[in-house]
């Protein structure tokens, strides 16, 4: 077996500054399950591998096949047999503009509100269509942004690489890190406790797979903007709660959370949480020794550190999409890596900053990005493989909820010969938000 990925592992080790062999993980079965015209299997592995060997010391093996099927965890999720979460919304996809290509998101009802107002339409893909067909490109993308929708032009690799916004992406570490304050460093129990701040795919990859290395995770989501229904992918290993932190009593709560939390993971845009308190000096403050893992699409730096952003518009703005193009419409990766390898980058940063304030103290600082993440795939050596099948039942769960019976890729990987698993699956946002 060819073992490419130990080049993206090792370096997704020495970002994360973890000081492992890449030879330390043990891959089992065929390459070729994620075919690709970029190295997406490859860091797929490297990925999920990092997190692996940052949580353990002892022997850990990772199986290709389990690793394709779960970083398309979200296409394989049932409820009761059928489909529990749609794909992509009608309003989330590529149009052609009037000098090239646009990629739009909407499955949120805020997202697709604010589109159809940047571009004066009905919401009708018709209309949407025909609107964005008499405006240049880069046009659509200002306008939908303007209005707080999320959107971004179709670039080549080149054109990201030579405007600000690429620039600052490239010039940031995959991993970058932060010590503050001098915190005394935390005993803890094997059971850490994780507070939850995301949605979507990537935050919640993270933590889900925190949970199944034995975190205890409590998700917070604000009230007045739920996750989408069937979202169950998502929830698994852990319990979630609503609090709308514009309240005073609910920001009492949240920091009453973070007293007792050793990681706090959110993937709100850079500097989005400084008025409730939850910027890093002000966390270094009032909840010494924490670690605090951040994820963005853009990064924290440059012209679009403020953006909003997905895995499907990254691709798009990055470049990927062209690369992954077969003709002349953008194409698309086989998974949405960016999304999940950023969520296992997470997990392993989490993890090593535990490690780091167990033994010097402190409180830490992780950040990541979608868009760095990508940067890292496209600067991967390519190599076409023969395409393979994947067993994807052999991977497959099912979980008692109280919805229904749901079925669920379980966590990739084995420790010391065992395999992880889900501990639990709870119903969203039933849970009381305390430990």
């Amino acid at each position: 077996m060819t073992t490419q990925w130990r080049k993206p592992l090792s370096e997704a080790l020495e970002a994360l500054g973890v000081d492992r062999d890449p030879a330390e993980l043990c891959v089992v079965g065929d390459l070729g399950q994620l075919d690709s015209r970029l190295p997406v299997e490859d860091t797929a592995i490297a990925c999920v591998g990092a997190a692996l060997l940052t949580s353990t010391r002892r022997p850990v093996e990772l199986a290709t096949g389990h690793v394709a099927t779960a970083v398309r965890s979200e296409a394989h999720l049932r409820l009761d047999g059928e489909p529990a979460l749609n794909g992509f919304a009608p309003m989330s996809r590529f149009w052609r503009a009037a000098d090239g290509w646009v990629r739009t998101h909407g499955n949120y009802p805020w997202h697709r509100a604010a589109l159809l107002r940047a571009l004066d339409a009905s919401d009708d893909v018709a209309a949407v269509g025909s609107a964005i067909a008499d405006i240049p490109a880069r046009e659509v993308e200002s306008r939908v942004v303007a209005s707080g929708g999320i959107a971004a032009a179709v670039r080549t690799p080149a054109q990201w690489q030579a405007e600000p916004p690429g620039w600052a992406v490239a010039s940031r570490q995959l991993v970058e890190t932060r010590r503050v304050g001098d915190a005394a460093p935390r005993s803890r129990e094997d059971r850490f406790r994780v507070l939850d701040l995301t949605r979507v795919i990537a935050g919640p990859v993270c933590t889900r797979f925190l949970a199944a290395l034995g975190g205890d995770v409590l998700r917070i989501d604000p009230p007045h903007r739920p996750e989408r229904p069937g979202s169950y992918d998502t929830l698994l290993g852990k319990r979630t709660a609503m609090l709308d932190a514009n309240t005073p009593e609910a920001l009492v709560r949240l920091h009453e959370l973070l007293d007792q939390a050793d990681v706090l993971v959110h993937g709100y845009r850079p500097g989005a949480l400084e008025r409730f308190g939850f910027g890093i000096e002000e966390l270094a403050e009032q909840h010494p020794g924490l670690v605090v893992v951040t994820l963005s699409a853009w990064g924290s730096s440059g012209p679009w550190g403020q953006r909003r952003g997905f895995d499907s518009i990254v691709q798009a703005a990055s470049g990927i999409a062209v690369v992954a193009s077969t003709g002349d419409r953008p194409g698309a990766l086989p998974c949405q890596l960016l999304d999940h390898g950023t969520g296992y980058l997470c997990a392993a940063a989490a993890l090593d900053g535990l490690r780091r304030q167990s033994e010097t103290g402190g409180t830490w600082l992780r950040e990541l990005s979608l868009a760095r993440t990508a940067h890292w795939l496209l600067g991967q050596p390519r190599e076409q493989r023969p395409s393979v099948p994947t067993d994807v039942q052999r991977w497959l769960a099912e979980l008692d909820s109280p919805d229904g019976r749901i079925t669920a890729v379980t966590p990739p990987g084995r420790i010391d010969g065992q395999p992880l698993t889900w501990p639990f699956l709870h119903s969203y946002g039933t849970d009381e938000p305390r430990w």
